[in-house]
């Protein structure tokens, strides 16, 4: 779980600054986001399945094809029970920006604004806002917007890995051939988490860090 020997005071902050998020009530105007993209790869079958039938799950050929990758954005309001799903060809800045926007604007338009937990890669700045838009509309987005990016070496904190594992589980670990495909199963699969009001409960909080983490602080 760690990959490092020593947590220094710049990680504890961090941390800390993300677990005591999660320990806020829930509030729909200022709802968490954990956010996080998932790389799938197309791959289509050269052969044709054997149905699962009673007793007997579904078989397949080892030989298969491919049909180039695809990118899974994911963001979870974990608190709420509702998450999006979109699927794209790449995951830039400008795709980066363009998501946000979706989020702000279409996904959680209720909201004042979206408190954002996700991990340090590079396109995920305010920057990328900045350069995919007109000042005006990517200063109104912006501020709409609050970005808490995890620690290095800790994307263990981000909840939205938890939900693309359950994602991974039920419908994307899977073999699927096409982007179109793709998307028509992981939209089905969010709207069916979403009519259930799928949430995640977070259990570690800033006094198990200190218990569990204190003799690498330093």
């Amino acid at each position: 779980m760690w990959c490092i020997s020593e947590i220094d005071a710049e990680y504890r902050k961090r941390m800390y600054k993300v677990l005591n998020l999660y320990s806020e009530d829930y509030n729909p105007q200022y709802p968490i986001i954990c956010f996080d993209e998932k790389h799938k790869q197309l791959i289509d079958d050269t052969r044709s399945k054997i149905s699962m039938k009673p007793g007997s799950p579904e078989k397949y050929d080892y030989t298969y094809k491919r049909n180039g990758t695809a990118n899974i954005f994911v963001a979870v309001d974990f608190k709420g029970g509702k998450r999006d799903i979109t699927v794209t060809d790449r995951r830039t800045k400008k795709d980066f920006a363009f998501y946000m926007k979706h989020l702000v604007n279409e996904t959680f338009s209720h909201a004042k604004k979206l408190r954002i937990v996700m991990d340090n890669l590079n396109t995920h700045t305010y920057s990328s806002i900045l350069e995919t838009f007109e000042f005006k509309e990517a200063v109104e987005l912006i501020s709409k917007l609050e970005f808490y990016p995890t620690p290095k070496h800790a994307s263990w904190l981000n909840i939205a890995e938890i939900e693309i594992n359950v994602m991974d589980q039920e419908c994307t670990g899977r073999r699927i051939g096409n982007k179109n495909n793709l998307i028509n199963e992981t939209t089905s699969w969010c709207n069916d988490r979403n009519e259930k009001k799928s949430k995640i409960h977070w259990n570690f909080t800033k006094n198990k860090a200190d218990e569990k983490l204190s003799k690498l602080y330093i």
